[in-house]
């Protein structure tokens, strides 16, 4: 189980949910291992890391690797229990499934400095299962459609309040 890790998906600032965990002090031996994607936020974040290191003594190994790379072995690490990793990031698709699973903790409870307002609804929903949040947002991403009304009245055309996705194609 990934019992004690923080998963990120995918904002919210990953420095302040890091800063969550170093909530007790840490021993100069506390080493986290951080499993994440390559894309520019994860290697803006490498470049926090010293700043961390430096305010709470737990180093932080990163191991980057390529999406479907990262999935595949965060995706077998948890399930054999392999624990390699305190902090993955994973994906809306994984958290709702793993948290079922109980393969994760929730992150229900991380201190009055997490606001949990913040967080989009449907976001929230996406990595929640049981009524309990497994992951926190890293980013979100979503789509929407943007639509002139004056041509639309001009048309004839109502646009529904909720359209599906053949109805604007």
């Amino acid at each position: 189980m990934m019992k004690g890790a923080y998963l990120m998906t995918g904002a919210s600032t990953a420095l302040a949910m890091l800063g969550a965990l170093s909530v007790s002090p840490a021993t100069a031996e506390t080493t986290l291992n951080i499993a994440t994607v390559n894309n520019n936020d994860m290697i803006i974040m490498q470049k926090l890391s010293p700043k961390f290191e430096a305010a709470t003594g737990i180093k932080l190994n990163w191991v980057v690797l390529e999406e479907n790379v990262l999935r595949q072995r965060v995706t077998t690490d948890i399930a054999t229990k392999g624990g390699q990793f305190d902090i993955v990031t994973i994906g809306a698709y994984e958290t709702p499934i793993w948290g079922k699973l109980g393969w994760l903790d929730s992150v229900d409870d991380l201190g009055a400095a997490y606001d949990y307002g913040d967080l989009i609804p449907q976001v929230k929903e996406a990595l929640s299962a049981n009524g309990k949040m497994y992951a926190v947002p890293f980013y979100a991403e979503s789509s929407f459609t943007y639509y002139r009304k004056d041509l639309f009245e001009k048309a004839g055309l109502t646009m529904p309040d909720k359209p599906t996705y053949e109805q604007t194609n």
